[in-house]
């Protein structure tokens, strides 16, 4: 007997990436917004990292979130925070472990800040793909970002798969 499986549809790579830095965001320690990144070379993860304090302190899980306590607006005051944000996260785990991140991509669940986008610039990031907008004056980091040459994608694939 032959019985034909209906397959779903292989995911492309964006879905395949932002599918998994969804879940990387899942790890979050942030009261406010569970943000997560990869980097990627060469259609291989290299690195990933979520927002959340550091290693070996308290995060907002246990004591709170700070910028709530001070009534701090999202987008601002971004230095105020007991966290590290994902795509940092992510570059200081690539560092750690001497991984080259020249030439990669960010996947991420929201577009990177004006720090974050600083940061990917100099560490050569070539594309950001991101699910969601962040809360960013001016668009700063956007101008940043295209300014310096990174290519930056608002994700439009499926993530039903």
């Amino acid at each position: 007997m032959n019985i034909e499986r209906k397959r779903k549809p292989r995911p492309n790579w964006n879905e395949y990436f932002m599918k998994i830095t969804i879940d990387v965001a899942k790890r979050s320690t942030c009261l406010r917004r569970n943000v997560g990144a990869i980097l990627v070379k060469d259609n291989r993860i290299i690195s990933s990292g979520y927002n959340g304090a550091p290693n070996k302190l308290k995060h907002c899980l246990e004591l709170g979130c700070l910028r709530d306590e001070l009534n701090i607006e999202s987008g601002t005051h971004l230095e105020i925070c007991r966290g590290l944000h994902a795509e940092q996260n992510a570059l200081m785990e690539a560092a750690r472990f001497g991984i080259s991140t020249d030439g990669a991509v960010c996947y991420v669940t929201h577009r990177p800040c004006i720090i974050c986008a600083k940061l990917l610039i100099n560490a050569g990031i070539t594309r950001i793909v991101y699910n969601e907008g962040y809360p960013d004056p001016n668009e700063l980091s956007v101008k940043f970002l295209k300014n310096a040459g990174v290519e930056v994608e608002k994700f439009e694939g499926n993530l039903n798969f």
